[in-house]
């Protein structure tokens, strides 16, 4: 698999580059470097899945490594990434685990963890649990007897989750008519119920699971069907989440999508005028439309960028005690209730916004006048040398000459797939796109797949 972590977490083909061995070998290894015990309590860990098959094999591998490593499990079952990180604070546990390969193909899985309080590691934990599964630490030292970890279950998660949600949200919903597609992941249960409770007409579309038809041609990343429903139910708007409900995509009445650029501006001047954007502050990454830095600069609100990673965007949030960050996919953090990226959260917060105000979501999304963005992922054999060959600097450079300030390159290497991301934004499409396929055709070239 290369180098273990990624982007978020670890990833790759179930039961193929993720083997229930890596799967015990990394949960042994993260008990060791996340809890720092002196022997006086025995460690807590809390384990959550999404609705995947192989999320069944994979549970099993992980609660034998942590149990073998001297730790206690309450395992959660299927909820979303953030009520697993939700339930870790709340549990006081000292580490979570998130069985879920987040937007990628059913065949896909991967491992999410989390340190005590719910948060996501940061690098250097992340390169010691590396170590101790290259070294195999894991496998010396073990506990034995009354020392090893017992199993538990704790069949209430979901509703737990939903009622901080509910509570966490700004405006009643009432008025609002909204169609949700569940991804028929993760959040198939507590998205639909969530919204209803908070007072929305709710419209839930695949939401029926079955371990293999998770982000299977819906979700966020195939959002024209949850555009579709829209128009067919004359609802006041879409969202749309992932297969581990951490992201929240929308699209208008009239059905044009709505990004998580537009989403955080949206958040953003709201907060600003509740006086609860700490700083006048947002935080991006480098991946967002310049359109949202000019309008967060008109509407006198600091934009701060990060790496891209919810991650990264939670270093900055945590580092200048900020209150708003999140990604154009759809992350979007919200530190006063969340831990890290919630889809569902989002979801709310931006209908309590219609609700609030009155307006349609067309209307608050216009604040944000985007530039065209084209997005190129070019498959590759070796992922720093398609972003660093000389030939594909050089188009780079060609490229950001040409542009000037009516626009940006961004070249990427992808955190978890064979891929170099080209980004491109300009004046107009057409230029963008022509600027991108030329840089592409570099990277092609540095390291054909």
């Amino acid at each position: 698999m290369g180098r273990l972590f990624g982007t978020d977490g670890v990833r790759g083909l179930a039961n193929g580059d993720l083997t229930p061995e890596l799967a015990l070998s990394v949960a042994v290894a993260a008990a060791r470097v996340l809890v720092e015990s002196d022997g006086s309590h025995q460690p807590l860990a809390i384990v959550g899945r999404d609705p995947r098959a192989s999320g069944e094999m994979l549970e099993s591998a992980v609660v034998a490594g942590l149990t073998s490593a001297g730790a206690n499990v309450v395992r959660v079952g299927v909820l979303p990434t953030p009520a697993v990180a939700y339930l870790v604070g709340q549990t006081n546990a000292d580490l979570g685990v998130m069985l879920s390969a987040s937007h990628n193909p059913m065949p896909d899985n991967g491992i999410k963890l989390f340190a005590a309080g719910g948060t996501k590691l940061p690098d250097e934990l992340e390169e010691r649990i590396e170590k101790a599964v290259a070294d195999g630490h894991g496998l010396i030292g073990r506990p034995t007897g009354a020392q090893i970890g017992r199993v538990n279950d704790l069949i209430d998660g979901a509703d737990y989750y939903v009622k901080h949600l509910v509570e966490a949200t700004p405006h009643r919903l009432e008025g609002i008519k909204v169609v949700v597609d569940c991804a028929n992941g993760a959040a198939s249960e507590v998205a639909p119920v969530a919204y209803r409770e908070a007072g929305a007409e709710v419209i839930a579309i695949h939401a029926e699971p079955d371990g293999y038809n998770i982000n299977d041609e819906c979700g966020s990343t195939h959002i024209e069907k949850v555009r579709d429903a829209v128009l067919e139910h004359g609802a006041d708007l879409g969202i749309a989440h992932d297969g581990d409900a951490d992201r929240c995509l929308a699209v208008t009445a009239s059905g044009e999508i709505v990004d998580g650029d537009q989403i955080m501006a949206i958040l953003a001047l709201a907060m600003r005028d509740a006086g609860t954007l700490t700083g006048n502050t947002l935080v991006a990454t480098v991946m967002s439309n310049l359109g949202l830095r000019i309008a967060m600069k008109q509407s006198g609100i600091k934009l701060i960028e990060a790496k891209v990673g919810d991650r990264y965007v939670l270093e900055e949030l945590n580092a200048g005690s900020l209150a708003l960050g999140g990604e154009q996919s759809g992350h979007i953090v919200m530190p006063a209730f969340a831990t890290t990226g919630d889809g569902v959260l989002t979801g709310l917060h931006l209908m309590a916004q219609l609700a609030a105000t009155g307006k349609s979501l067309a209307d608050l999304a216009a604040v944000v006048l985007k530039l065209p963005q084209v997005l190129i992922n070019v498959r590759v054999d070796d992922r720093q040398a398609g972003a660093t060959a000389p030939g594909v600097l050089g188009a780079v450079a060609a490229a950001e000459g040409e542009l000037g300030e009516t626009g940006r390159v961004l070249l990427r290497p992808s955190g978890t797939e064979p891929l170099v991301r080209v980004m491109v934004e300009a004046a107009t499409e057409d230029q963008a796109r022509a600027v991108a396929e030329r840089i592409a055709a570099q990277v092609s070239a540095a390291s054909p797949a």
